[in-house]
């Protein structure tokens, strides 16, 4: 759609394809591909019409009526006119979302063998009138399960009103009783909606095999996918067939980029009896995968703490085991360890001890307000967050100072914060 094109805000493409199927054309013609927003929209467009009747086609029999002359207007006549003829009926599509329901119901019959008004019988099951409503359901809950594959993305959209929930309750039927072949086919939909529910419909089936599922949560962008697939893939692990299988499996989960699937990965590990191996992902960047892994780890009887210690030795191969060092470790013992790696040379290091020091509540003010001038703006906005409780306390005039124009971006975006955070507002 193109947006209001000059017809009183509604979509000028949506009202020409309204025209053209008044005019003569076929909804295939004039809406083959289109979206399923795009047929919500022409069944507004056509009641949309009764405001814009100069858009609507003349009859081709319908005489232009004649303007009065001169000699008409002196002698107190109207001009001649042939005998008025009635308009014809609208075109099915037309009918089917007219503003009168009768006219709706009655044009519902012609949906029952025409598969291209099959849209718009689907937008009749959710009609605010109740008997043009039934007629339609009726109707549709006579097509075979296959015919409603292709509208699947227009029936999800409409299951979103009050009452659309029917036709998305036989989608879902024909889902789920139906061959496989379809489910797998709308799982590479390109609508959210409808390969979300492709998904979910193919799990409860178990049309996906552990190794499919992990492959699905490693690579898709969608969390929901990524949630749903990686759960139903660490649920089957047991069900893989040997070895080679689960490692196959768990390999592809604990490798993904989101941490989400990381972590349903590094939880797996517990289930498969693999503890030792979550070992490596006490150092992971996601705080949740860090957390998972030292649970693990513990179910197996192993205290992670000393391992943290013995990571934060060597903090440039594990930046990350300085966040996990101050999430489990003790105020007292290991404080002055994160301390002296917040002076670490590497960005990523000095990052993650100020937010081990941050969980462990070991920050000072006074010590840690240097690293707002860190060359690193991750480092600065790290301790601007662990700072921001301490705000008041921290010198308006340093603050102010650090706002000026000539100060590096992230320095002044982490001073404006912080007076903020004071109530002092910035300048």
């Amino acid at each position: 759609m193109d947006g209001c094109d000059g017809y009183g805000g509604y979509d000028g493409e949506t009202l020409r394809a309204v025209v053209r199927v008044c005019e003569g054309a076929s909804p295939a013609e004039v809406l083959d591909g289109a979206s399923a927003q795009a047929w919500v929209d022409f069944d507004a467009g056509v009641r949309n019409l009764d405001d814009r009747p100069w858009l609507l086609p003349r009859p081709p029999e319908e005489p232009v009526r004649p303007a009065r002359t001169l000699l008409d207007r002196l002698r107190g006549t109207a001009p001649s006119r042939t005998a008025h003829r009635p308009p014809p009926p609208p075109p099915p599509a037309i009918a089917l979302c007219h503003a009168d329901g009768r006219i709706r119901e009655a044009a519902l019959e012609e949906a029952r063998t025409a598969p291209e008004l099959r849209p718009l019988l689907v937008v009749r099951c959710s009609d605010w009138a109740g008997p043009v409503r039934e007629r339609a359901r009726v109707l549709l809950a006579e097509l075979p399960g296959s015919a409603l594959l292709p509208l699947a993305e227009l029936i999800l959209l409409l299951s979103r009103r009050t009452r659309g929930g029917f036709a998305r309750s036989l989608l879902e039927r024909a889902l789920r009783e139906g061959p496989a072949v379809d489910v797998v086919a709308l799982m590479a939909h390109q609508d959210r909606a409808t390969y979300r529910l492709a998904y979910r419909i193919a799990v409860e089936r178990g049309l996906l095999t552990p190794a499919e599922l992990a492959t699905t949560a490693a690579t898709c962008g969608d969390v929901t996918l990524q949630d749903l697939c990686a759960e139903a893939a660490v649920a089957t692990l047991t069900a893989t067939d040997g070895e080679a299988g689960q490692a196959a499996v768990l390999g592809r989960l604990l490798t993904a980029r989101a941490a989400r699937v990381r972590s349903a990965g590094v939880t797996a590990l517990r289930r498969a009896g693999r503890h030792g191996e979550a070992e490596p992902f006490l150092a992971d960047r996601s705080a949740v995968v860090r957390a998972c892994a030292r649970y693990v780890l513990r179910q197996g009887g192993i205290d992670p703490l000393p391992l943290y210690r013995s990571l934060c030795a060597e903090p440039a191969a594990h930046p990350g085991a300085a966040a996990g060092l101050g999430e489990c470790g003790e105020r007292a013992t290991d404080a002055g360890t994160l301390w002296a790696l917040v002076e670490h040379p590497l960005p990523a290091v000095r990052v993650y001890a100020i937010t081990g020091l941050r969980a462990l509540e070991a920050v000072v003010r006074e010590r840690l307000t240097s690293a707002l001038d860190d060359p690193s703006p991750a480092v600065v906005r790290a301790a601007t967050r662990a700072l921001l409780p301490e705000a008041a306390g921290i010198p308006e005039t340093l603050l102010r100072e650090r706002t000026a124009p000539g100060r590096p971006r992230a320095v002044r975006v982490a001073a404006e914060r912080l007076l903020r955070a004071a109530g002092r507002g910035a300048a």
